[in-house]
């Protein structure tokens, strides 16, 4: 029998939170022994992941899922040796390509084409397997018009687009990939998901696939890991994970995302906090079909140099959007003023049939209603319930479709 491609045991990932200083020096120690207790005493332990352990056997697709602050990230980050772990070993067999955070590895400085043999040599790749890839490489991500400019003035999408062409077609024995494609347009997306299926069928390589898009975890990835509070909650069959973990999180109806959350943008503005309300304004994700929606949305502005707008997503239980409203398709830009701020989202008639649907949160800075750039994503993090109604008679059902509208007849 092969050995598996990864093995970890036993991993765990410290933190060290409520720290007030960096360190204290000998001097200050015996200088202000009180101040160094009371300094000790504030800082406190936060395990983001504890007593991980799995395998991934070779051309097998793990999906990792789990809500925000979970624990994949960290995971991934650890697999890909950009942080150690504090806790346990890791062995992987393989070259390893990873898709994290947008621009993660790649130098700002250096054109697009530079950071493509720059991504290759860390690969450990030599000159001509990289030139022979690199045409692909180019096509698949779009951005022949943009090869020789530095990827520092790439949008989101650009840089997402190159990296994952190039951790696709570089050719790693093991491929990484993070919600980072949630990023990307839709047809990119689509494009992804169809290559990552193309180079496990074909080419046999190993995938750990970290997303929120249940759909695309169902489709992709024969075994599944279900992360809670940085733990294995259970690992097995992808169907009855997934099952598993909407089960689980069928009711929340407010998160404090900076508690749970990394940014996923240029910065300059967070979301720190969601919430979903009835049409009383208290907190409830359980609606019948029609009934007015509220969200409130706080958020956090550091940068005020562009102006800002949002969008919202709500998509089904598998993960795919259904219905989204941009605040700039409506002509509404918000002017940017340093803090913190609260915004309303009211949809008074959605349409939804019944069934669990989870809702995205998304800001953009602008110069214009044209020029726009992601600045943070929230992904899935607040899950609605519409509830099962009786309409002339009828009862309504989700085996009638998602999303229920009025039309004309005649």
């Amino acid at each position: 029998m092969s050995q598996p491609m990864i093995e970890v045991k036993n991993l765990g990932k410290k933190y060290r939170i409520g720290e007030k200083e960096k360190y204290l020096a000998l001097r200050d120690k015996i200088a202000h022994p009180i101040k160094a207790i009371k300094s000790l005493r504030e800082q406190k332990d936060f395990w983001a992941l504890e007593d991980v352990n799995f395998t991934v056997e070779p051309g097998e697709v793990l999906g990792i899922i789990g809500r925000n602050g979970a624990g994949k990230s960290t995971l991934l980050k650890i697999l890909s040796r950009i942080t150690p772990p504090t806790t346990g070993e890791i062995k992987m067999r393989g070259r390893v390509g990873s898709l994290l955070e947008v621009g993660t590895g790649f130098h700002p400085e250096l054109t697009g084409r530079e950071n493509i043999f720059l991504s290759g040599s860390i690969l450990g790749m030599r000159k001509k397997e990289i030139e022979k890839k690199f045409d692909e490489i180019v096509e698949f991500a779009g951005i022949e018009k943009f090869l020789d400019t530095p990827v520092k003035r790439y949008s989101s999408g650009m840089y997402v687009r190159l990296g994952f062409a190039i951790a696709a077609h570089l050719e790693p024995e093991i491929l990484l990939i993070d919600e980072v494609l949630a990023v990307g347009d839709a047809e990119f997306q689509k494009k992804c998901l169809g290559k990552m299926g193309d180079i496990t069928k074909n080419d046999g390589r190993t995938i750990i696939f970290v997303s929120h898009n249940m759909g695309a975890i169902q489709n992709l990835c024969s075994k599944c890991l279900y992360l809670e509070d940085g733990k294995i909650k259970k690992i097995g069959k992808t169907d009855d994970i997934i099952n598993l973990y909407l089960f689980k999180n069928s009711d929340i109806s407010e998160v404090d995302i900076l508690q749970s959350h990394h940014v996923k943008g240029n910065g300059d503005v967070n979301i720190t906090k969601v919430s979903v309300l009835d049409s009383k304004k208290n907190l409830n994700n359980s609606f019948l079909i029609n009934e007015k929606i509220n969200f409130k949305i706080k958020y956090i502005v550091k940068n005020i140099s562009k102006s800002i707008s949002f969008w919202i997503i709500i998509s089904d239980s598998n993960g795919s959007p259904l219905i989204s409203s941009f605040q700039k398709d409506g002509g509404v830009l918000l002017d940017p003023i340093l803090g913190e701020h609260e915004l309303n989202v009211t949809f008074d008639e959605m349409g939804l049939l019944p069934g669990f649907y989870s809702v995205s949160f998304g800001i953009f800075s602008h110069e214009g209603l044209v020029s726009w750039e992601f600045s943070d994503w929230v992904d899935h993090c607040l899950s609605i319930n519409i509830t099962e109604a009786f309409v002339g008679g009828k009862s309504y059902d989700g085996r009638w479709g998602k999303i229920d509208r009025k039309a004309l007849w005649y």
